[in-house]
């Protein structure tokens, strides 16, 4: 199925490569491929393996009002998607808004297989603050919210085309089915 393609600027000089470093400052990174990340089970990936993709990135948590709404929301637009649009879903435990992911991470793997979660599921990181994750530094520095750059709470949802632009920056209290539309926009 061919896919859409946004008008969002690209930087076509920007090169990739196997080994991907992080980039010196998030300012110097035009895509999510230029980060490396830690999976849930402590290995270390290239976000260059969603090249091609539409994403969608969002930090969550076990303990919060928007928890199950989010995750049943999110699986079901993973059964729907990622194999018919090719969709990947990849969520980020946080524990700096109210406590609400208090968990290690093998408690986050076991919250996780009880709600039925196929999508990819990351280590615990911090998107705020000095020691806020590099990629999440990137995020808030290209899509910025209604109030600033910081996260405001658990379930921000950034949406990623699959060129590795993020495009989008949803709140929240954004529930993931209503993203479709700006999803279908994508592919």
């Amino acid at each position: 199925m061919p896919r859409k393609k946004t008008t969002a600027k690209r930087n076509a000089s920007s090169s990739q490569s196997d080994d991907i470093p992080e980039p010196e400052s998030t300012n110097a990174a035009s895509t999510i491929y230029e980060f490396n990340v830690k999976t849930i089970k402590g290995e270390d990936v290239s976000l260059e393996k969603y090249k091609g993709h539409v994403c969608i990135i969002v930090n969550v948590a076990s303990k919060c009002g928007h928890t199950k709404s989010n995750y049943e929301q999110f699986v079901e637009l993973h059964d729907k998607y990622a194999d018919e649009k090719g969709l990947k879903i990849l969520a980020f435990p946080c524990n700096q808004f109210g406590g609400q992911e208090p968990g290690d991470s093998e408690k986050i793997c076991q919250f996780a297989e009880t709600r039925n979660v196929k999508f990819d599921m990351f280590e615990k990181i911090k998107v705020n603050g000095k020691d806020a994750h590099p990629l999440w530094k990137f995020l808030k520095e290209k899509v910025p919210g209604p109030k600033g750059k910081d996260i405001k709470w658990n379930f921000t949802k950034f949406i990623i085309d699959d060129e590795g632009v993020p495009v989008e920056r949803h709140l929240s209290s954004v529930k993931p089915l209503t993203l479709v539309d700006s999803l279908e926009k994508l592919w």
